[in-house]
């Protein structure tokens, strides 16, 4: 099998080294070897032991020998129209790209079923960790109820530092660039953008229903201080940059928001770049994926598995449905209740109705935190304002 990479970056320069040296093991598992024939980057790469690189995306489209090609642009232009002319031609596309998989991944997936071919993209989330093929595999016998998890390894980091080392925000993020695991400008990950895209794909494969990533809750880490670190250390707490999708009687919510998480939940114990997932069903009770978020190799490898996967089934799609969204299918979630931590500054009131804990500051007698009992947004935005004298610092959700 001839295969194409576009885009030879970090994730696609990971593919070409995955199967230049496991050829033998691909053999084993594929039945037939796995030739590179093409490789499109603008740039030149003099140094590569590879020597099929080229500028022109037609030498990929129009080589009828070149059956499966590797997407790592990144980005929707030119990802988008080169997906789609590649499927419309018949090869099979396997991606990283979190942010065309969450934007056209209906249409995409959509044009590979009608043509017996396959638009596969585990690696879009979660890195190495193997979550969308269980997902619409592994986990289709129990309709699952909520997913959640860490989807972002900068983010887990950072917050890592904060923990840890007590290290400020900004301190944090700094280390994360000097080690490479925050961009320059980190704003996708720290705001929590790249997040959003991969519960957008997870709500998808969990209910069936394309979610909206443009319309989603989407709350980053930047406002995180010391004193909230503080806080959730003394209460038994860690905070995480937590993704969440729930189905509800008035369609499909999708969240992405730092909280509170109780030191005895498994999310709480994941550390620096790793990610994990759970996945809670009626049936299934809750099921944990963990891993490496992102880094060249186990990303490589995950987009590997599925150039793999796109071999054993030629001329055979793998079901992967989601509908096309529809607004009215895609909840904000203002019936979820959740349990909060709120840092005021004043005084306590000597009764705080409808909370379970009461935490004072041991720096200032002048702050406050307490953690709620469960309320939705119209409840905690009331709670909020009905305390006079005391002005909302910090909120964040308990999971």
């Amino acid at each position: 099998m001839k295969i194409a990479i576009m885009g030879f970056g970090v994730v696609g320069s990971g593919v070409g080294e995955v199967v230049t040296k496991n050829q033998e093991m691909l053999v084993k598992k594929c039945g037939e070897p796995i030739e590179i024939a093409h490789i499109l980057d603008l740039r030149d790469f003099p140094d590569s032991e590879l020597k099929c690189f080229t500028k022109d995306f037609n030498d990929i489209l129009n080589d009828d020998e070149v059956g499966v090609v590797v997407e790592t642009m990144g980005g929707i232009n030119p990802a988008y129209d080169f997906t789609k002319k590649l499927l419309l031609a018949g090869k099979q596309v396997i991606t990283s790209n979190k942010e065309l998989v969450a934007t056209h991944g209906t249409e995409l997936l959509q044009i590979a079923r009608e043509r017996n071919l396959n638009y596969l993209f585990e690696a879009s989330v979660g890195g190495g960790i193997p979550i969308i093929r269980p997902m619409y595999s592994c986990l289709t016998a129990g309709e699952a109820t909520d997913v959640f998890g860490i989807l972002n390894g900068t983010t887990n980091y950072i917050l890592t530092q904060m923990f840890q080392c007590g290290e400020s925000f900004e301190s944090a993020l700094k280390a994360a660039q000097q080690k490479g695991y925050a961009e320059a400008d980190p704003t996708a990950d720290v705001e929590g953008f790249d997040t959003c895209r991969k519960i957008a794909i997870l709500a998808a494969l969990a209910f069936g229903k394309a979610i909206d990533y443009k319309k989603v809750s989407t709350e980053g880490i930047t406002k995180i201080s010391a004193e909230d670190v503080a806080y959730a250390d003394k209460l038994g707490y860690s905070i995480k940059l937590i993704g969440h999708c729930k189905k509800l009687e008035d369609g499909v919510y999708a969240g992405v928001f730092p909280a509170f998480v109780p030191k005895g939940n498994p999310l709480a114990g994941i550390n620096d770049v790793f990610n994990g997932i759970i996945v809670k069903g009626d049936d299934l009770g809750d099921v944990m994926f963990y891993g490496r978020g992102a880094g060249k190799l186990p990303t490589a490898n995950a987009v590997v598995a599925d150039v793999v996967d796109a071999i054993k089934h030629q001329n055979v799609n793998i079901v992967i449905k989601w509908d096309e969204h529809k607004d009215e299918n895609q909840s904000q979630g203002d019936s979820l209740a959740y349990a909060y931590y709120v840092r005021f500054s004043g005084v306590a009131p000597a009764n705080v109705p409808g909370c379970s804990v009461v935490a004072f500051s041991e720096s200032s007698e002048n702050e406050f935190a307490v953690l709620t009992e469960p309320k939705n947004k119209k409840q905690i935005d009331g709670f909020v304002n009905s305390l006079e004298g005391c002005k909302p610092i910090s909120i964040m959700r308990i999971i």
